[in-house]
């Protein structure tokens, strides 16, 4: 495989209270991990943010800064079978993206975004923000493959 080198250029940094990657949630999404996060956008890009009011949801897309090197294969802690990285959600990954879909509390100055369920260690690097539309990034009845029977439950459902 050819490889071709990619430059990210992020375009802020994200404040959470997990000073090391052990210290953070497995899932952002558990009720009992939704601290008030903060995510600063560098200047250049504050005029991006324009339009964000009314949104409750956005997409943070993330560098994993802290990561170790790509496991291409592992057991999760939680099922005992071995999965490809790409069939799960875990951090050693060829390019370690993160992402999150997080509540968006408003803003604090023109500059600091507030969100609620992130997993991520304080300082990661961001990388992008997108708004969460549910018409277009939930599809009901999606299946969640072997993950089904391990998935966390959202802090919104009942039962």
């Amino acid at each position: 495989m050819t490889q071709t080198g990619f430059a990210f250029l992020p375009i802020g940094t994200i404040s959470t209270p997990w000073k090391t990657i052990s210290d953070c949630p497995r899932n952002g999404r558990q009720p009992d991990q939704a601290p008030v996060c903060r995510v600063r956008v560098a200047p250049d890009f504050v005029a991006g943010l324009r339009g964000l009011e009314g949104f409750s949801h956005l997409i943070l897309l993330y560098w994993l800064d802290q990561a170790k090197s790509a496991q291409l294969v592992f057991t999760p802690p939680f099922d005992g079978e071995p999965r490809g990285v790409f069939a799960t959600r875990g951090p050693r990954r060829p390019n370690p993206i993160g992402m999150s879909v997080v509540a968006f509390d408003g803003f604090e100055g023109e500059d600091v975004l507030k969100v609620r369920y992130l997993d991520c260690v304080d300082g990661t690097p961001l990388l992008d923000i997108k708004p969460y539309l549910a018409t277009t990034d939930a599809e009901p009845g999606a299946a969640m493959g072997w993950l089904a029977p391990h998935a966390t439950r959202n802090a919104n459902t009942e039962g």
